[in-house]
């Protein structure tokens, strides 16, 4: 083993099955715990303050839940990765619908238009309390979006699960898509670029 590469033990802070992905595709090993925060309560004038805000929430939910080994010295790290996203249209910010109905009039708005995705990612070296966190934010440009495509989406529901309506990773959306401008799987929640960065970042 290199002396380089140092071990550390990870928890991705979501129940997100996207970030799951993302972050088993990057080669890490984890475990996951879920923040139950209530989100709502936590309210930002900026969309970049409010995913850190809650990112930083999550965290400290979480902390208080995680045991540490105490062993002197060879104690590998632990890091909590911690996030959150929302989407901005038109300078409003959107989280998860509260309705079908709700869900149908977000993705209506995005035909033809476009919006943006503010995602943020904290991670946390539990052993040193040493904490680094950053957004990003990725515009996506929409051609039309036929209602039978909402309809289908609808149906199906994870619509209603994810910020603002949108997923553009879906089958029935990526022909709607004009162009992303930044990462697809910052768009699906966690930028890879960035998550590794912060990680060296707190090691």
């Amino acid at each position: 083993m290199e002396a380089n590469v140092p071990q550390f033990k990870l928890i991705l802070g979501s129940s997100s099955t996207a970030r799951r992905k993302i972050l088993a595709d990057m080669g890490y090993q984890f475990t996951t715990m879920s923040a139950d925060i209530d989100e709502k309560a936590i309210r930002k004038e900026k969309p970049e303050d409010l995913v850190m805000a809650l990112a930083e929430a999550k965290a400290e939910a979480i902390i208080p839940r995680v045991s540490i080994g105490e062993s002197e010295g060879d104690a590998e790290p632990t890091l909590l990765i911690t996030c959150d996203q929302v989407v901005v249209y038109e300078g409003m910010v959107r989280e998860k619908p509260s309705s079908e109905a709700e869900a149908r009039q977000f993705m209506k708005d995005y035909a033809n238009g476009h919006a943006a995705t503010v995602s943020s990612v904290l991670v946390t070296n539990l052993v040193t309390g040493c904490r680094r966190g950053e957004w990003d934010k990725v515009e996506i440009y929409f051609h039309d979006i036929p209602d039978q495509v909402i309809d289908k989406l609808i149906e199906e529901g994870i619509v209603l699960y994810a910020a603002g309506g949108l997923i553009i990773e879906h089958p029935l959306i990526l022909p709607c898509i004009k162009e992303v401008v930044g990462s697809t799987d910052s768009v699906m929640g966690l930028p890879k670029a960035l998550t590794e960065r912060l990680i060296k970042e707190v090691l």
